[in-house]
């Protein structure tokens, strides 16, 4: 790989890593909030006994845990660029 075509990779993987880590930071915001929305329907669920609140106890919490997955899929993703970086800055700087 040409020095130019590495330093045109780095610099593409540098700028999508930081617009995943903005999309990370904003998911886990918002795992946070539908965690603590899971939690209060799981909680009027147990109170009510009502089969309403117990649909709103499942949809909150299917909610929370959609927004997990895409929370992992995010860090895997972050993670493999990651790698991918440090596998092309290896070989840029033995080339150098």
């Amino acid at each position: 790989m040409t020095q130019s075509r590495a330093e045109r990779r780095l610099a593409e993987l540098a700028d999508r890593l930081k617009r995943l880590r903005g999309d990370l930071e904003v998911a886990e915001e918002q795992c946070l909030h539908f965690e603590d929305l899971a939690e209060d329907a799981r909680l009027r669920a147990l109170v009510s006994e009502t089969p309403a609140a117990e649909r709103q106890h499942r949809d909150a919490a299917r909610q929370a845990e959609t927004m997990a997955r895409h929370r992992a899929r995010l860090r895997e993703e972050i993670g493999s660029l990651e790698e991918q970086q440090d596998d092309l800055l290896d070989r840029f700087y033995s080339d150098v």
